[in-house]
């Protein structure tokens, strides 16, 4: 910490690690402006370009050991109190940082557990908390001598890209096949090495699915939020639609969702900061699906409140530095947001309706986040939304209803995108 000249007062520094494209960047610093905390920055920057820019805080996240050595170089320059990461691209790098600066921190193993989806499950199923069965698969592997081992429905996902980009249901071999190859397309599109990396095949769990928002403190959980996610998610792809809170669940589910998420946590050897699980409910009890240590993606944030009017990330922030929090309850009326599908591959031309479903009773707002005429992607290789709906009301089924109605107001235009590709001029 700094002391200024002619008083007492103490400026407050974090680091905050975050990809360049996240959508929880803003939000973060907005949170720390109005905590009084002073930022550095470091963004993921592939090294080729951090050199060309010549930019301290531009870091390659990519190369861990490089990265901390580099990140603690400028820490040094301007200590800090706390190490912050905003996505899943720095929980590893943030837990190595703090642990090399003597920082409150997850440690580093446990931190890449709650990235890595093999890692996790293997130490869930040690634990015996409750995960699909599951086996690993090198991602070079040919599907086709693999598809009459399989027992279906199962579910196939590469192991390091969340948002559940590349996970796709197969209910027979032709699917299987088929979703494992395109599941290799998308590792190897993402700059990965087929022949190190490494493809889930889980065990398809039925049932209703949930989010839970935590925040850990010496290991202890303490639950901000638990979203139910009305529609289905069924496959072939999962994409996520519409969370609302509170959980309508009865209140032995919920508890038992609580249980379920801090025995994960504890298996996973997370202690500290937040956590973002995702289960699925059935007859037999919650099913954890994923357990990751950050706060919720997207712009979901936006409807939380706590306390005297904390935003999550004023929470985390202050439970970063060791600050006192006068409440973890939940503010407010039932809130809800809907990550807007994306209805198709092709150019964004145009967006209508968006007045119109503004003037919905309860609509809080709404992002369009997709840029105009840039390139849609939908899931499972798109990694983003087309935008948000946020909303409130006296009940969740009301803002659900509220949601439903706003989306039905948007249409967008969408146009096919023509790949152009050069030409060989013919010899003479």
């Amino acid at each position: 910490m700094d002391s200024h000249q002619g008083g007492t007062t103490r400026r407050r520094r974090i680091a905050l690690l975050s990809s360049p494209t996240s959508y929880r960047t803003p939000a973060f610093l907005a949170a720390a402006e109005r905590l009084g905390l002073e930022v550095l920055q470091i963004v993921d920057t592939p090294e080729a370009l951090a050199r060309e820019w010549r930019w301290p805080e531009a870091v390659d996240f990519s190369q861990p050991q490089a990265a901390t050595a580099r990140i603690v170089e400028l820490v040094q320059q301007r200590p800090v109190a706390a190490v912050v990461p905003v996505d899943d691209s720095a929980t590893l790098l943030a837990a190595l940082v703090a642990s090399r600066l003597g920082l409150a921190h997850n440690d580093p193993d446990a931190a890449l557990a709650a990235r890595d989806k093999l890692c996790m499950r293997e130490r869930l199923h040690a634990c015996d908390v409750p995960v699909p069965s599951f086996t690993p698969y090198p991602a070079a592997a040919d599907p086709r001598p693999l598809a009459h081992q399989i027992e279906y429905p199962c579910v196939v996902k590469p192991t390091l890209l969340s948002g559940s980009r590349g996970v796709i249901r197969a209910d027979d071999p032709e699917q299987f096949i088929a979703a494992f190859e395109r599941v290799q397309r998308i590792i190897a599109s993402d700059g990965a090495d087929l022949e190190r990396a490494v493809i889930l095949v889980e065990s398809y769990v039925p049932g209703f699915e949930v989010a839970l928002e935590g925040l850990l403190t010496g290991g202890e959980l303490q639950v901000l939020a638990l979203f139910d996610k009305p529609d289905p998610l069924d496959g072939p792809f999962f994409e996520e639609t519409i969370y609302v809170t509170p959980s309508r669940l009865p209140e032995q589910t919920q508890q038992a969702i609580a249980e379920c998420t801090a025995r994960a946590a504890e298996a996973l050897g997370l202690r500290t900061g937040p956590v973002h699980a995702e289960l699925r409910i059935n007859q037999v009890g919650p099913w954890l699906i994923e357990v990751a240590g950050r706060s919720i993606g997207g712009l979901c944030s936006t409807i939380l409140e706590f306390g005297t009017g904390m935003s999550l990330e004023e929470l985390i922030l202050a439970h970063a530095i060791g600050e006192p929090i006068d409440s973890f309850e939940r503010r407010g009326e039932a809130v809800g947001v809907m990550m807007i599908p994306i209805p198709g591959a092709g150019i964004l031309r145009r967006v209508e309706g968006i007045e119109a479903a503004r003037r919905v009773p309860g609509v809080t707002g709404i992002e369009i986040t997709a840029k105009l005429n840039h390139p849609l992607v939908p899931l499972p290789e798109g990694a983003s939304y087309l935008g948000f709906i946020f909303a409130r009301g006296q009940t969740p089924a009301d803002v659900e209803t509220t949601l439903r109605t706003a989306h039905r107001c948007l249409s967008f235009r969408i146009t096919p995108e023509i790949r152009l590709h050069p030409v060989t001029a013919a010899r003479r």
